[in-house]
């Protein structure tokens, strides 16, 4: 049952964004994991109110980076989409996202045509250990924000620092009164990832991703996103978080965000 909304709709491009999307790094921010999810949300609006092509089935957002500009106030934002390279087989989309009138994210995603090919399909690793019957995990304690309040984490072992494999779901609608797609919300989920397997104390030092780029090889299902992440930190203050995403049939493909790691204020 839902008991609230990370967005509510003002007008057909613009969001005002709830308590539960306020960020980890900053509670007056929007915390970019919703954001996400929000902006494949637009990407499917803007691909519904299209005509319909003519035979075979829709082709599938096979891959979607953003680019975080700036800062993400916790504050109204538009979402415009435009498509740059149409095509039957494949398309590339972008979205812009717009705080006070300032480009904030940048998002592309390539969509690729949709075909049977179960007969060669393989590669991908071993399922998950399924969210049922494991003990959640109380990020809260260790992250502050509406957005981490308000999801349910469960590991599949016990974390340790730069290593985590975790289940993430939420009770949450991502707009209010409005239907999701199954991407969507698990987009939604998926920059979760850089929170769950920290190196070190968010207290000392800082590592906020500054991108997300996600690449699927099958389009996920269900509640849950699982993810099974590695962070990096290289001696120069860059860093790398690395996941392997998974519903709860498997895996589905892969995330990575690019880190800028440095110590915080006065540590």
């Amino acid at each position: 049952m839902s008991t609230g909304s990370y967005f509510e709709r003002i007008d057909a491009h613009r969001y005002k964004p709830t308590a539960h999307a306020g960020g980890a790094w900053a509670t007056d921010e929007i915390h970019f994991s919703p954001l996400g999810g929000l902006v494949v949300h637009a990407i499917d609006r803007h691909l519904a109110e299209r005509p319909p092509a003519a035979g075979g089935p829709a082709p599938a957002l096979s891959r979607i980076s953003f680019d975080i500009l700036g800062r993400l106030a916790l504050d109204e934002c538009e979402i415009r989409v435009e498509t740059l390279r149409p095509g039957r087989t494949i398309e590339l989309l972008e979205a812009v996202v717009r705080i006070a009138g300032r480009a904030v994210v940048r998002a592309r995603a390539w969509l690729l045509a949709s075909g049977d090919t179960a007969d060669v399909a393989g590669g991908a690793p071993e399922p998950l250990t399924a969210p049922d019957g494991l003990d959640p995990w109380p990020m809260a304690e260790h992250w502050p924000g509406g957005y981490i309040a308000s999801i349910d984490v469960r590991p599949v072992a016990p974390p340790t620092p730069g290593r985590t494999t975790a289940w993430i779901s939420t009770p949450l609608d991502l707009v209010a009164g409005e239907p999701s797609s199954p991407l969507a919300s698990f987009v939604a989920l998926v920059d979760t990832a850089n929170g769950i397997a920290v190196r070190q104390s968010p207290a000392e030092w800082m590592f906020p991703n500054v991108d997300l780029t996600v690449h699927l090889h099958r389009q996920p299902r269900g509640s849950w996103t699982g993810l099974d992440t590695t962070v990096t930190f290289g001696p120069a203050g860059h860093g790398v978080t690395s996941t392997v995403l998974h519903d709860t049939d498997g895996a589905v493909g892969h995330a990575q965000q690019i880190l800028t790691v440095r110590p915080q204020p006065g540590s």
